[in-house]
């Protein structure tokens, strides 16, 4: 195998699956409707953000946002910040979209597709104040771990489009997904701990806590926050 098919067979191992879900008809109607208002222009190449957006703001993006409940808070109290949220899942999509218009926050785009991707071919370099990641699917079982999204070469694709001074902000409720993530970070070129090396971060008050964290905290999950700073 060459190094531009070893290249190609990396790329083509998905970190996600996309579930089908049956999207009820208000989310149909919300996606139908509120795509072509709020969507991310995915297929249009590298974006100028602050034409997205109409103004120049702090930038984060948010990559699997889920139902979007937590995406949806933090944009209500940021509204000062404007953030891209990245998912494959419609019934979720749907559901912030619909929040969104219900609540009438408008400082988001939705982008319904794979998160690498966007980075690649719509993000310019050194762009984005903050990158976050938040519950990923760790792909516990061993034989699915090179599925797991948080592997070295994402870092450094993340490192590029991170403005020097840049965060990149992860949590977990999976303990050894958590480790897998710190050992990845740890030795991850252009990166400092925020918390300390080898630490996790206590978790900040500006993150929501979300219905499924709370569910795992009943259960008595544990959750591991981990903050990096580009700083080269």
């Amino acid at each position: 195998m060459t190094d531009a098919q070893a290249a190609e067979h990396r790329r083509s191992i998905r970190s996600f699956v996309v579930r089908a879900g049956r999207m009820t008809d208000a989310q149909k109607r919300a996606v139908a409707e509120g795509m072509p208002r709020w969507g991310f222009p995915v297929d249009a190449g590298c974006m100028d953000l602050a034409a997205v957006f109409g103004r120049v703001a702090p930038v984060t993006l948010e990559i699997g946002f889920g139902m979007g409940h937590s995406l949806l808070e933090n944009a209500g109290q940021h509204p000062g910040r404007d953030f891209i949220g990245i998912e494959v899942h419609p019934p979720g999509v749907g559901t912030l979209l619909s929040g969104m218009e219900e609540q009438g926050i408008h400082n988001i785009r939705v982008a319904q597709h794979d998160a690498v991707e966007v980075l690649e071919r719509c993000i310019a370099d050194n762009t984005l104040d903050t990158v976050q990641l938040f519950f990923p699917d760790p792909w516990h079982k061993k034989r699915h771990h090179k599925r797991r999204i948080v592997q070295p070469q994402f870092v450094q694709l993340l490192r590029r489009k991170l403005k020097i001074g840049g965060r990149f902000h992860m949590a977990t409720d999976w303990e050894p997904y958590a480790q897998h993530m710190l050992e990845v970070m740890e030795s991850a070129e252009g990166f400092r701990n925020e918390a300390g090396e080898g630490q996790f971060s206590p978790r900040p008050a500006d993150r929501p806590v979300t219905k499924f964290e709370r569910r795992g905290e009943r259960l008595g999950h544990g959750v591991w926050d981990l903050i990096y700073q580009r700083i080269t």
